[in-house]
């Protein structure tokens, strides 16, 4: 299927690794010149680059702390400057700073929700004055199935990703007007490099909770958000859209 992205251009936050690392490179495969943007340009940075450059596409690695507003439109600036238009935004940043309730401090409450919800808010702001300008353009945010059905421990993690909910169907409501879409994914236990950090038992008691028998993989939520990106999806705003093998409905 042809998803009708060969010649845009697409910022991913959180680029560098994970689900967003998996992203830049379908984005690229698909035809996407892709901006990434991650607190550090890094060597993990560096090898996404060049899987987007092996894929004939332009790309761009640019150091910055999501979580700043006056930032998140500098880099919009650049990437519209340098690769010559914006068309995609999708917002893949996060943290955990796990805790039960009664051990959370206020710096770990306030780290997740800066991170995962804020540097949500930062980049769509920005963009948004992009795509309300040319009327057109694609939001995809990464939420979480905690986000739809919390988790003992993740307080903080959950209520960031419940808000990135929320504010997704908002501001689909907002942009729609301008003919930008703007939707929500929510993995379950997908095979990341935070997620391989967890206990067996945790990772064991994920699988058992899917209807699949086992975990997602970043590119199971890339290939979901490149479709989401597409001309093909152009009807679909406001939705939460799960990848987790089933894991919500235990």
């Amino acid at each position: 299927m042809d998803l009708g992205l060969t010649g845009k251009v697409a910022l991913v936050t959180g680029g560098r690794r994970g689900i967003g690392a998996a992203v830049a490179r379908t984005l690229a495969a698909e035809g996407c010149d892709v901006a990434i943007v991650d607190r550090d340009a890094d060597d993990a940075g560096r090898a996404v680059v060049r899987d987007v450059e092996a894929a004939g596409r332009r790309a761009l690695l640019l150091a910055a702390d999501v979580r700043e507003v006056a930032t998140a439109e500098r880099i919009v600036g650049e990437v519209v400057a340098r690769l010559g238009r914006l068309d995609v935004l999708v917002c893949c940043a996060g943290i955990t700073a796990d805790g039960m309730v009664w051990k959370l401090t206020e710096a770990k409450w306030d780290d997740v929700l800066d991170v995962n919800l804020k540097g949500y808010f930062a980049y769509t702001r920005a963009c948004a004055a992009v795509f309300k300008a040319q009327r057109a353009g694609r939001i995809v945010n990464v939420a979480s199935i905690n986000g739809l059905r919390g988790k003992p421990g993740q307080a903080n993690y959950a209520a960031s990703k419940g808000g990135v909910i929320a504010f997704t169907k908002a501001v689909a409501r907002e942009m729609g007007r301008y003919d930008v879409t703007v939707n929500a994914i929510a993995p379950g236990m997908i095979e990341t490099d935070m997620t391989r950090a967890l206990p067996a038992e945790v990772l064991e008691q994920a699988v058992r909770e899917t209807a699949l028998g086992r975990l997602g993989t970043p590119e199971d939520c890339a290939n979901l958000i490149a479709f989401l990106c597409s001309t093909t999806a152009r009807h679909i705003t406001g939705a939460v859209i799960t990848v987790d093998g089933g894991q919500m409905m235990a």
